[in-house]
């Protein structure tokens, strides 16, 4: 087991980089971060020159590949970082310098268990893309087919792993100082994230999520996903089907190319809406590096690493919730809120929908680049402090997916408003999916009033014995030992809790000034 005072020199060592990009100073400033994280930033920037603008998407990578994955999760956790880190993390694209192609060449052929030779006619030695965890060849079959060809770094799973350790370590510590900390659940959040990477170095699940969602999207017109060559598949490689096409985020060449920009948009946020309120299935990393347009307007995805799921009754609480916002029906918003136990039942239902209403009348009607994102976020996170609700992990991809797919619709097409595109596809999936439902519940409602007071029974018989509605139960959480814990049993763990920074991190700052200033 590795070491605290490792922990804590890889920390110093990441504070420090973070410092000179002036990632620090939004922690330190804000109100509800725990005292002894405000002196490790004080500690960690202490010597330092900062730019006059931070940059957050600098300072990860310059720390590493598993910094770089860490804040594209941290972008989707402005109640964190901050809306100013949230929206700079946004564009962290994880492109790294290429390794060389020998050492490339080799993981091919232990991957493979077998010469390149044997597998392919050719394989261009430049990548044509190069990330935190994989990068991109193409490449010719033996069969003359034109594939992608994606590697492993070589390495890189140790890395990870090394590194998610100390950020498991970081945030047990975190999260026991209590308050707001606690509230955030960071432990959680990087158990999630833990879970997330796993999948992405196994090559062979992200080839099953886009077989997976090749089917389920299979009726959907002018979307595809790249067909997987099984046979040239393993954990460390994954071959497919080559794309040729623009990507989206090259609008000159989309209008160039005499492409339909608002239906693109409106195509690629339906999409999004039928994997995840449909399908329950979707692809969770669709920014514009991997979203291409084929000359015949076809949407082509890739780079299947990142998959969320949401069963059936989270999506009918997601479909409803979307609908209530479009409609106006914060009533019903809130009462969902409730019923999926995101809102504590001390809290009232009423007040809830009133500060609903609050934060979603400002947004309705209006195009995207009309809307303040500052104010929203505070907005909803002013309710989420108010109302003790929460971090639903389970969500997390979803949230993130939803500000990708936003961002890119709204480059695609500046005039488009979320809701109006959204409302059609989401009533239509209610009316589906709750049509008989909701007719017997209307019908209960109005005509038997004799069980006016049957919910509030319920409603106390699940509080004394919980079912398994609500949100998915969490991961099982590592048990790390704090520090201020061993030194309890000496019989001076409170004095070690206050001064586990000043202590320990003050003597180690003077070290990461030495080695890092």
């Amino acid at each position: 087991m590795t070491r605290p005072t490792t922990h804590i020199l890889r920390l110093l060592k990441w504070g420090r980089i973070l410092a000179r990009h002036g990632a620090l100073r939004g922690l330190e400033a804000e109100p509800t971060t725990p005292a002894p994280v405000k002196r490790l930033c004080r500690i960690a920037r202490f010597g330092t020159i900062q730019p006059k603008e931070p940059d957050y998407a600098g300072a990860f990578r310059a720390i590493g590949p598993a910094a770089i994955k860490l804040g594209q999760t941290l972008a989707t956790r402005p109640d964190i970082v901050g809306e100013e880190a949230a929206q700079n993390l946004l564009t962290l694209q994880d492109k790294l310098p290429p390794v060389p192609f020998e050492e490339i060449k080799a993981e091919i052929e232990a991957g493979l268990d077998g010469p390149v030779e044997k597998f392919f006619a050719s394989i261009e030695p430049d990548p044509v893309g190069a990330a935190s965890i994989a990068q991109v060849h193409r490449a010719v079959t033996v069969e003359g087919r034109d594939v992608a060809i994606k590697v492993l770094r070589p390495g890189i799973k140790k890395k990870f792993v090394r590194d998610i350790e100390t950020y498991e370590w970081a945030a047990a510590h975190v999260e026991a100082m209590g308050g707001e900390a606690a509230r955030l659940r960071p432990a959680l959040t990087i158990a999630n994230f833990k879970r997330w990477t796993n999948r992405e170095l196994d090559l062979r699940r992200e080839a099953a999520s886009a077989s997976e969602l090749a089917e389920a999207m299979k009726s959907e017109p002018d979307y595809h996903i790249p067909e997987i060559d099984w046979d040239r598949t393993s954990g460390s490689i994954m071959t497919l089907e080559w794309v040729d096409g623009i990507k989206i985020s090259q609008l000159d060449e989309l209008k160039a190319a005499g492409h339909d920009m608002p239906h693109l948009a409106n195509r690629l946020v339906l999409t999004f809406l039928k994997q995840a309120i449909a399908a329950g299935f979707f692809h969770a990393d669709m920014h514009q590096g991997n979203l291409f347009v084929r000359a015949d307007g076809t949407i082509v995805a890739i780079d299947f690493g990142i998959m969320g799921r949401i069963n059936r009754q989270a999506r009918l609480w997601l479909a409803e919730i979307l609908y209530g916002l479009t409609t106006g029906n914060y009533k019903r918003v809130a009462e969902i809120h409730f019923e999926a136990k995101y809102v504590p039942s001390y809290h009232n239902v009423d007040e809830f929908a009133t500060a609903l209403r609050a934060v979603g009348e400002p947004m309705r009607g209006k195009p995207v680049h009309e809307l303040s994102v500052g104010q929203m976020l505070d907005g909803l996170f002013a309710i989420t402090r108010d109302f003790d609700m929460k971090t639903q992990p389970h969500l997390l991809l979803l949230q993130k997916t939803m500000v990708m797919v936003e961002g890119v619709a709204t480059a695609l097409n500046p005039e488009i408003n979320m809701w109006d595109t959204s409302a059609p596809y989401v009533r239509r999936w209610i009316r589906e999916e709750l049509g008989p439902e909701s007719a017997i519940a209307d019908s209960i409602n109005e005509n038997m009033a004799t069980l006016k007071r049957l919910p509030d029974l319920v409603r106390r018989i699940e509080e004394k014995f919980p079912t398994k509605g609500g949100a998915p139960e969490p991961p099982p959480l590592p048990e790390i030992p704090l520090i201020w814990e061993k030194k309890a049993h000496q019989g001076n763990g409170s004095f070690w809790r206050y001064a586990f920074t000043a202590l320990i991190a003050g003597g180690a700052g003077a070290a990461a000034m030495w080695m890092w200033g």
